[in-house]
């Protein structure tokens, strides 16, 4: 019988099936932090059991870590408790940490992929909602909460209800300016926040084949925001030569086995889906959202939408979201003022998304008014960066230069924007007070949020794309 890519990765960690439907996922890693890990250490040894397997288990900083230069575990005061509680449950557990001054610090779901604690045809478990990142590399990723971290920390093993499918089959060639974020923004207009409820999403199609890993791990960063169970992707030659050399990636004669089994890890011919679902992003222009979820999105030259033409429930909706984006029916973006810009999270901070905002900054300066901070991922990826100069083209332009975290994406560190601040981010969501008290939240794509930094207004990336200075 054919099979999906996702029946063959569960179909090989299946351990047992339960009676209330749900089955027992064996997990090849898992991937903590210390928001969600401290409180799951207390349960797991208040009730008398032990760490199942610490070999393959990880902890990281990253949600409520500074990221103010020269930082350290006490620099966010907020933040401190979680930071040592982590330190403290790791080291009792024998859990290797990633900590705040270690050289391979990051965010958790830059940190599994680069270091190669995720491989193609592995399952991953993250007590955070983007588990599902990881997913570009052909892994199941599976996000949990604090009991279900418990669990995993005590039996290896997560127990699940294996999810509808759905393949989304993206055509076209996509042109310059547009990038994995924009795609992704487009899938979710068109999708919807409950879209893919229940469902593991596979991308495939011509777009998938002509992006970089490092743009398929945003496409399933933001597959959650369609309520996605996970997303997937088959690992392909890119995906070797991206993963080849990572630390904890096999190596010698167990590398070219290894790659030889994800060669054939793919959807055979003739496997069904629960749904599909075809788009084609030919004509794809940059996109941005206007209001307050994550599928709320128009092109960049578009206008937002007018209540007045829609259903009664939509019409609310749209109603409350332009109130609180300050916006009137109808209006266009482009041209609209701003107060910030955010280029970071575990969506747009990798080495490819920095490269990819340094070009279009290429020399030029942050518009007066206008705040800019750049955070990268990983304190590999901010290494890599600058060595290359980047962190220098970013300071020049006006930036503030970052450490590793999750910075703006939730604030949990404490860098958020001033009520009433408008600002462009290249993280997930957009929700109301999400970056701080009433500001006001447009998610972009890394060059879309340079090009907005120069203007100091909603910009069409485009039209700086191949400009001399």
């Amino acid at each position: 019988m054919a099979q999906t890519l996702l029946d063959k990765i569960w179909d090989a960690h299946v351990v047992a099936r339960r009676d209330d439907g749900r089955q027992l996922i064996y997990l090849d890693r898992h991937v903590l932090h210390e928001l969600h890990a401290p409180e799951a250490f207390r349960r797991l040894e208040s009730s008398g059991r032990s760490l199942r397997r610490p070999d393959l288990t990880f902890g990281v900083q990253d949600h409520t870590v500074s990221t103010q230069p020269g930082r350290d575990g006490t620099t966010n005061p907020d933040g401190a408790p979680y930071i040592e509680a982590m330190r403290a449950g790791t080291r009792r557990l024998g859990i290797h940490l990633f900590d705040v001054e270690d050289p391979l610090q990051g965010i958790s779901h830059v940190v599994a992929p680069e270091l190669g604690l995720v491989l193609p045809g592995s399952t991953y478990a993250c007590p955070d909602s983007h588990a599902c990142t990881v997913g570009g590399l052909g892994a199941l990723a599976l996000a949990c909460g604090t009991s279900e971290l418990e669990h995993v920390l005590a039996t290896q093993t997560l127990a699940v209800v294996k999810p509808k499918q759905m393949r989304l089959r993206l055509s076209g060639i996509v042109g310059p300016g547009v990038s994995a974020k924009d795609v992704a923004l487009f899938v979710l207009r068109a999708v919807g926040v409950a879209g893919a409820r229940g469902h593991a999403i596979e991308y495939c199609g011509e777009v998938i084949d002509e992006m970089g890993v490092e743009g398929r791990l945003t496409l399933c960063n933001l597959a959650i925001e369609m309520g996605a169970r996970t997303a997937l992707v088959a690992p392909d030659e890119a995906t070797i030569s991206w993963l080849a050399g990572r630390p904890y990636a096999p190596s010698g004669p167990e590398w070219d086995l290894a790659a030889a089994s994800w060669r054939g890890l793919r959807s055979d011919g003739g496997a069904t889906f629960d749904r599909e679902v075809d788009l084609d992003c030919g004509a794809l222009e940059p996109q941005i959202t206007w209001g307050t979820d994550p599928s709320q999105v128009v092109g960049v030259t578009e206008v937002v939408p007018d209540p007045a033409r829609a259903a009664p429930a939509e019409a609310a909706r749209i109603n409350r979201s332009l109130a609180y984006m300050d916006l009137a029916p109808g209006a266009a973006l482009k041209g609209l003022p701003i107060d910030r810009v955010f280029i970071g999270s575990c969506t747009n901070s990798r080495l490819s998304d920095l490269r990819a905002a340094a070009r279009i900054i290429a020399g030029g300066k942050v518009a007066p008014g206008v705040i800019g901070l750049v955070v990268p991922g990983s304190t590999s990826v901010k290494r890599a960066a600058e060595d290359e100069g980047l962190d220098q083209a970013f300071l020049d332009a006006g930036f503030i230069w970052g450490e590793s975290g999750c910075s703006m994406c939730a604030g949990g560190n404490g860098d958020v924007g001033a009520p009433g601040e408008r600002c462009i981010s290249t993280t997930n969501r957009n929700f109301e007070g999400r970056q701080g008290r009433s500001v006001r939240t447009h998610l972009v794509s890394p060059e879309t949020a340079a090009a907005c930094a120069l203007s100091g207004v909603i910009t069409d990336v485009r039209s700086l794309i191949g400009r001399s200075r």
